[in-house]
């Protein structure tokens, strides 16, 4: 090929990079706004008790939906990545596996409500939330990862936004026209989060022919349930913190808690959506991250981001702390103490995308467990060494940096290994013995 025909390569597809990007950007930070009203009406809504207690229930329901569909949303995403005509198959195979996994939500349903909720909140509250999540946020996701795998970033940014604004104009009206009670929200929160499933359900899953194939889903089975305790795990680790708060320090600790870390996690959609262009270039370019020059180009890029978007949220309410509300006026001073907290909390989420890419799912269950039971031990120290409430917050940055420290030394270690390297090493040691074919 010219050298000019080259560059134009080049330059076409670059430019195709940055509109996908763009396109998947518009979404978050439509995302970030629609969120952020909503987030202020319900903080400021229910008490800050209620909105703790609130928080981390949704963040419980969270953690359930992994568990939900048993991971097969996984082979669901790489088949619209790579072979798009499958996806009414494999469609037909989610919901298989949706259906299987529900008796196993209600259990562990069950088991969470018993240890964390029971005589703090109602049932049908904490019921109504869990559903929300699980049947209804979770599968409004799936359709979106769906659009985004084949390369609809457009529609997936559209289905980000029409979720966020259901959500958003809910606790608007819930706020202007409720009482006030935690029950009245979950139920409405349940309403809102359905009505916004369907709509993108009706409007944005690909029209596809629908067929069952037993055999495809067999052979998946492995990797998905891999991604799946992969996935349950990741969360688990990522909202244990809201489940120990609430435990250790009540639910108007943990409410404040949620707060804080609410407005860190307004931070992290701008990286979420770099983190999905990541997956795809890793998916169709493994060899993308060999050099250690990109690879601490982009972690410096993510935490630098990560930072910069807690600095402005801090400064501005530092010389406006009512501007989100009474409550959130009362957790205004603390932002800025956990400054450091979005990058080393991100770049742990963003490693751990790079290990699904490579489809390492095993290694990276195995990681996060351990990044999760590390996170529970250091919380509970702090919370137990520092009852000041400004001093375990300030710790939270050393949490996170020693939790970063740990993900990126196993992290790029998985990523750099090769089990048969050891053999190819003999091989090439003695010519006369036949090299071992790729995968022995």
């Amino acid at each position: 090929m010219p050298l000019n025909g080259l560059w134009m390569e080049r330059l076409k597809a670059n430019l195709n990079l940055v509109r996908d990007y763009g396109s998947l950007l518009s979404g978050s930070v439509g995302r970030l706004v629609l969120s952020l009203a909503y987030f202020v009406s319900i903080a400021n809504g229910l008490s800050v008790g209620d909105f703790g207690l609130f928080a981390t229930a949704s963040a419980t329901g969270i953690v359930l939906s992994r568990i939900a569909g048993l991971g097969f949303v996984s082979p669901l995403y790489r088949v619209a990545t790579v072979r798009p005509q499958l996806i009414g198959t494999y469609t037909v195979g989610f919901l298989l596996a949706l259906v299987v996994s529900l008796p196993l939500v209600a259990v562990a349903a069950g088991g969470f409500y018993l240890v964390f909720f029971a005589g703090e909140m109602p049932l049908p509250a904490f019921v109504a939330i869990i559903v929300a999540e699980v049947l209804c946020w979770r599968l409004l996701e799936v359709v979106c990862i769906v659009n985004n795998g084949m390369g609809r970033f457009f529609a997936g940014a559209v289905i980000v936004i029409v979720g966020s604004a259901v959500r958003a104009a809910a606790a608007v009206g819930f706020v202007t026209l409720g009482d006030g009670s935690l029950t009245a929200w979950a139920f409405t929160y349940l309403a809102a989060n359905a009505i916004a499933f369907l709509v993108v359900a009706i409007i944005y899953y690909p029209r596809r022919r629908l067929r069952f194939r037993p055999a495809l889903y067999l052979a998946r089975w492995r990797d998905s349930v891999s991604v799946a305790g992969a996935e349950i795990i990741f969360y688990l680790q990522s909202e244990l913190d809201k489940l120990l708060v609430l435990s250790f320090g009540g639910a108007e600790t943990a409410g404040i808690y949620a707060i804080l870390m609410r407005l860190i996690d307004l931070t992290a959609l701008p990286v979420r959506s770099f983190n999905t262009m990541v997956v795809q270039k890793l998916m169709r370019s493994p060899q993308w991250l060999e050099s250690w020059r990109v690879r601490w180009g982009i972690e410096a890029g993510v935490a630098l981001v990560s930072v910069a978007g807690l600095t402005f949220l801090g400064g501005f309410l530092h010389y406006f702390p009512r501007a989100l509300g009474d409550n959130v006026a009362d957790v205004a001073p603390l932002v800025l103490l956990a400054l450091f907290v979005p990058a080393f909390r991100n770049l742990v989420e963003y490693q751990s995308e790079l290990l699904y890419a490579r489809g390492k799912t095993a290694m990276r269950a195995l990681i996060l467990a351990i990044v999760g039971m590390m996170k529970a031990g250091l919380l509970m120290v702090l919370l137990r060494a520092m009852p000041d409430q400004n001093s375990w917050i300030l710790g939270l940055n050393g949490l996170f940096l020693t939790l970063w420290i740990v993900s990126a030394s196993a992290s790029y270690t998985a990523l750099d290994w090769q089990p048969g390297r050891r053999w190819r090493m003999r091989a090439e040691a003695a010519p006369a013995r036949a090299a071992p074919q790729p995968g022995e």
